[in-house]
This record gives structure tokens, C-alpha cells and sequence, in this order.
């Protein structure tokens, strides 16, 4: 680039312009989508980039939007083309009178685009947002530590096959990849990939106990991409045998031992446990105090 420190402000998002990257700062005004509050600021490296697009926007607007090179960033790996255009993170939207200078920083950056920027990244070229910790999903509660994905269910939404099967937890070198569909469209949900996963389509992701369900107000986006996006960051780096950054776990809540105790005790006298089944499960629980 050639003016190194310059900023360019739009609604909702600033970038401001290095000479191998551009950095991009959010807002965090009630008008910003919590999606862009979440992820704060971003920095995309110019490599990681395909190309920089300038269109007309809504209402006295001019949009500009750089294209991330597929597998160079995990979120939008992640994402894949379902979030709003509100929620785009490469999307910058200024008024239509800033036209000129919008072009003039697309030819710039267009200038600045590394030789593979028409091929697929090898690896990950930006850094995976900050995960929240866990999250809450319809039928139970996923934790990330860094090396281990884990499905804790909820009595009131999990179905029987995932309580039969017992609370998960995923190793990041047992995984192949993430799938994450929208809470915003039906069937939302988040699929971990064994690497061991059967060739056949899997069912559905509420009797799938790698798999935590969307809807009701569970999952929302600004909580579940970066999180399965940090997953995938996690996935792709073990593959590359770099070691995965240690995450701390969330200490475990005695009262939901406690009523997940009492909800095993339910199914076992409604005969969906066997009584094997209750004391390994009940002494899994325990063993979390």
C-alpha cells in the first residue's frame, strides 16, 4: 500500500491500511450486527485475499467488499455464504459521495493481492476469532478447551438417543472438520466431523451425539461461528502438526449435575436406560463434582 496508517470509516467499521495487511475494526454501537461486536477487529493479510469488489449499496451508499481466498480464513470457511450481508465481515459500506476514494483504496489493494490470489490457500491465512468459552444450543451446552470439543445435554431439549449415548467430547486430532448451518434457517446446527466418520450421510443432527441443534434462541450466530470457526482453525493446524492453544475449561455447575442425575433417573424408569446404563451414566456425572 502505498499511504501505510491510513483509515478508511464506513457504517458500522473501519479498515485501516498496513503494508502487507488491512486491519478491520468494528464498532460496538447498538446499530453494529452482534456478530461484528463479537469479532471486534480482524486482521486480514493481503494474501489472503482474491480480489476487492466496488458496487452501489442501498440508499445513497457505495459498498466495498474484499473476497477472501477459499481455506484462508476459518470463520468464512465456516460460514459458507450464510451469513446476511449485514453481517459480512469483508464488507465495508460508506456514503456514495466517498465513491472516488473507495476506488482509489480497491486499486490499491488490488495492487497489493499476493501471485496465488486466484487458488484456494493451502492453510489458514487469518487468525481464528476468540471463541466464547461454551455456548448454549437447544439440546445442550458445547465447550471448546483448545485440544477438546464437549456436548454436555439438556434433559428438556436432548433427544433420547443423545442422552443414551451419554455427554461427548471430541479430541481435535479425532476430528476431520466442522459443519455449522445457520440458526437463522431450519435445521440450524453444529456437526463435528470424526476423522473416522462412515462414507454415508449422517442423520439428523438431533439424534447425532457429534452434533448440538439449533432454534428457540439457541445458537445464535454471534456466539456459534466463532466457535466453530476456532474449532476448524484447531482441526486444520493439528493436521499441519501445530500444536492447539489450551483454552480453559468452564468449571462444571453441581445443580445441573445435579438435575441431569435426576433426568437419567427418569429414563431409566421409563425403561429407555438399563440399569448398567443409569450407574455408568450417573457415575460420569459424578465424577465431573
Amino acid at each position: 500500500m502505498s499511504r501505510m496508517g491510513d483509515v478508511l470509516a464506513g457504517f458500522h467499521a473501519a479498515w485501516e491500511f498496513d503494508t502487507d495487511s488491512v486491519l478491520i475494526r468494528f464498532e460496538r454501537g447498538i446499530r453494529t450486527p452482534r456478530l461484528l461486536q463479537a469479532l471486534g477487529e480482524r486482521r486480514i493479510p493481503y494474501e489472503a485475499l482474491a480480489a476487492v469488489e466496488q458496487a452501489p449499496g442501498k440508499r445513497g451508499t457505495v459498498v466495498l467488499r474484499a473476497v477472501p481466498r477459499p481455506g484462508a480464513d476459518p470463520l468464512m470457511d465456516v460460514a459458507d455464504g450464510q451469513l446476511k450481508e449485514v453481517c459480512d465481515p469483508y464488507r465495508l459500506v460508506l456514503p456514495a459521495e466517498r465513491d472516488a476514494l473507495a476506488e482509489y483504496y480497491a486499486d490499491e489493494i488490488r495492487a497489493a493481492l499476493g501471485p496465488a490470489a486466484d487458488e484456494p490457500a493451502e492453510r489458514h491465512l487469518v487468525a481464528a476469532p476468540t471463541p466464547p468459552l461454551s455456548f448454549k444450543a437447544y439440546d445442550g451446552k458445547a465447550s471448546f478447551d483448545g485440544a477438546s470439543v464437549a456436548f454436555r445435554w439438556f434433559w428438556t431439549g436432548a433427544s433420547s438417543a443423545k442422552w443414551k449415548a451419554g455427554d461427548q467430547r471430541f479430541a481435535v486430532d479425532e476430528l476431520a472438520g466442522v459443519e455449522w448451518r445457520s440458526p437463522e434457517i431450519a435445521g440450524g446446527h453444529l456437526r463435528l466431523v470424526p476423522r473416522d466418520a462412515d462414507a454415508r450421510l449422517p442423520g439428523p443432527a438431533d439424534q447425532d451425539p457429534a452434533a448440538v441443534v439449533f432454534g428457540m434462541g439457541y445458537g445464535l450466530v454471534h456466539e456459534s461461528l466463532p466457535f466453530a470457526a476456532a474449532v476448524l482453525a484447531a482441526v486444520r493446524a493439528g493436521a499441519r502438526g501445530v500444536p492447539p492453544a489450551r483454552i480453559p475449561a468452564p468449571r462444571p455447575d453441581p445443580g445441573g449435575i445435579a438435575d441431569r442425575i435426576r433426568h437419567l433417573g427418569a429414563l431409566h424408569d421409563a425403561g429407555l436406560l438399563t440399569d448398567d446404563e443409569f450407574s455408568a451414566k450417573k457415575a460420569e456425572l459424578l465424577a465431573e463434582l
